[in-house]
């Protein structure tokens, strides 16, 4: 589908998920809730704004594509009205550009960039706005930033083309969500459950709580218990070996070691592939941190394996 067809307002939901820094969310929000009650009343979107007293919020506009890209005008104009109230007290003479951030499942960034980068030039000439996927994933998520800079209308043009692409190219495999932390909490494991210590609290984490789950049940492994209790799980350093075969290890370094050092980065784990060894078919792989990220190191190593099993892992 065109955007074109996107404009004629086919009932298509959508959701766009936006990255944003707490000063913009604040200013969105407005006082007492004004400004957001405004923009959720007069598009019909469903506009939701991640808690927490987070440097980053995500807020997700969900909807019809109309109501949505209703909804994507007003906080964009909301966005150069502040860029245009901080040019009154400031000497500087060119008025910078509109910045936004949207989060998107990195299974879908590759058809957003195009062979050798041809959907992506295509969208920066055709719209005029700059257009920068971010080469690592977000902590903790198989989701990427896509950073978007422009005037008002080039922004909203380029989101709409990311949308058709979006739509033409599903995410593949399971997306885990991006979640922006607390700055700086440390994050604990007890009992099977995810909780982030805030001062004096332990306050649960049902989305890193799922990840670890999912990372248990998911892994063929046996992995050693955790103690149960309060235990601070980077307290405890351990290691676990797996072995996998020889054609299936390109999968897990990726391109000049991207897709290692992504899993790297998502678990918190140390990684070491040994070199091959005469007459094995097999290469050896130490993973080596605390028993949460052990466990997550090894389950994303999975996903990978079994994406390349069943012909869906892209390089």
């Amino acid at each position: 589908m065109d955007s074109g067809m996107i404009e004629g307002g086919l009932n298509v939901t959508l959701t766009i998920r936006l990255l944003m820094h707490g000063k913009e969310v604040g200013s969105i929000i407005g006082k007492k809730g004004e400004s957001v009650k405004k923009m959720r009343e007069e598009s019909g979107a469903r506009i939701n704004i991640s808690e927490g007293n987070c440097p980053e919020r995500i807020i997700t506009l969900a909807g019809p594509t109309t109501a949505i890209f209703k909804a994507f005008s007003m906080i964009i104009e909301k966005l150069e009205e502040d860029i245009s109230s901080s040019m009154t007290n400031s000497t500087a003479t060119s008025k910078p550009p509109v910045t936004l951030r949207i989060v998107v499942p990195a299974s879908q960034c590759g058809s957003l960039i195009g062979k050798g980068g041809c959907k992506i030039k295509e969208i920066r000439e055709s719209t005029g706005a700059q257009v920068q996927v971010a080469g690592d994933m977000l902590p903790n998520s198989t989701e990427r930033a896509i950073t978007i800079a422009g005037t008002p209308q080039s922004i909203i043009e380029c989101v709409k083309q990311i949308c058709v692409v979006m739509l033409e190219s599903p995410p593949k495999g399971v997306t885990i969500p991006y979640r922006p932390k607390p700055s700086g909490s440390p994050v604990i494991f007890a009992g099977g459950q995810a909780y982030a210590v805030q001062g004096q609290h332990a306050i649960p984490q049902p989305d890193l709580t799922k990840l670890h789950q999912l990372a248990m049940q998911q892994s063929p492994f046996p992995i050693a218990p955790g103690n149960q209790g309060y235990t601070d799980a980077s307290a405890q350093t351990s290691s676990h070996e797996m072995t996998i075969p020889n054609d299936l290890i390109g999968c897990i370094i990726g391109r000049q070691g991207a897709k290692i050092n992504e899993i790297r980065q998502m678990s918190g784990a140390q990684i070491k592939i040994a070199n091959p060894v005469d007459g094995s078919t097999d290469r050896q792989v130490t993973i080596t941190g605390s028993p949460a990220s052990i466990s997550l190191a090894e389950y994303l190593i999975n996903a990978r394996l079994s994406s390349e099993a069943t012909g869906l892992a892209a390089n």
